[in-house]
């Protein structure tokens, strides 16, 4: 198991309560989009948990670090295999390294809710990329549907925006891969993300759901953006295409305007009690085994 860190979210106190209350946990990086580089990407993971009541109803929370005697509520848990290596928290993630945040679930139902890209993926994320799925998180996949609304058109745009502009390097903007704009002109991972987050925001608006990996043709264009084998005007053109659909989808859609906020209040409310009814009050111990579906984060 790994130790605790120097971090607000990754305390021995917020791994065991992530561990032990995981519902839903799987991959949603370049692995699970079907634009991976082989031997070029990391591991990234998403997943949801349950906290024990006192956490919830009460006033317990977790230490914010291993410098200072601060709490913090506990909202996610995270683990990052490359801060195990020399140079810590400081360390960069690269190939081969895992990356996994596991969020409480009404941390997770507020982003879902709001529109979040990076949150939504997990309800869309194929069998064989789940690294675990209980009972509740069944559920909750298939209720995907309900936190699906016109709300998740600005989120896409606002990620685009943000991944467009560190693609060209705009003011504000920073790229922490300085390598691939000195050899095609530009960030060819940002410009990636900025078309991927088009196309998949424009299939959520129009569709009310995600495909996952990104289906051809637009994956195969994605890989050569990705391998700088398309001109960076042709990238800023492309870009500006979905985003200008995603604006357009943001006003008419056939996606409800609001999302179903009854039904999530209800599985959380499901969810919760069935959890605690098997937890005993203040054990937030290390979790019993688990099924071998189910690894250790980390």
């Amino acid at each position: 198991m790994p130790g605790p860190f120097d971090h607000p979210h990754a305390s021995e106190v917020a791994r065991r309560i992530a561990e032990r209350g995981t519902v839903l946990r799987a991959q949603v990086g370049s692995g699970v989009h079907g634009t991976s580089i082989s031997g070029q990407d990391d591991r990234d993971e998403i997943g949801i948990c349950l906290e024990p009541p006192e956490f919830v109803t009460g006033l317990a929370r977790v230490p914010s670090g291993l410098s200072t005697t601060a709490t913090v509520e506990f909202e996610q848990y995270h683990r990052h295999t490359v801060w195990d290596q020399p140079g810590g928290l400081a360390n960069r993630s690269g190939a081969g390294d895992l990356d996994v945040v596991i969020y409480s679930a009404r941390k997770w139902c507020r982003l879902a809710l709001a529109g979040n890209p990076s949150v939504l993926l997990l309800l869309f994320v194929p069998d064989e990329e789940v690294v675990h799925r209980d009972e509740i998180g069944v559920e909750l996949v298939e209720g995907a549907h309900h936190f699906v609304s016109r709300l998740a058109a600005d989120r896409f745009l606002g990620y685009l925006q943000a991944q467009k502009a560190a693609m060209t390097g705009e003011v504000g903007a920073h790229t922490n891969r300085p390598e691939l704009v000195a050899e095609h002109g530009y960030d060819t991972k940002f410009a990636m993300h900025a078309l991927r987050l088009g196309v998949q925001g424009v299939e959520l608006l129009t569709t009310g759901r995600i495909t996952l990996p990104v289906p051809e043709p637009d994956r195969a264009y994605l890989r050569s953006v990705r391998r700088g084998e398309v001109p960076l005007a042709e990238v800023v053109a492309a870009v500006a295409d979905v985003e200008a659909r995603l604006e357009a989808l943001r006003e008419h859609s056939d996606v409800p305007p609001e999302p179903d906020r009854a039904w999530v209040d209800g599985w959380l409310h499901r969810s919760y009690e069935r959890f605690w009814a098997g937890l005993p009050l203040g054990d937030v111990s290390p979790p019993p085994p688990r099924p071998d579906d189910l690894s250790p984060i980390g």
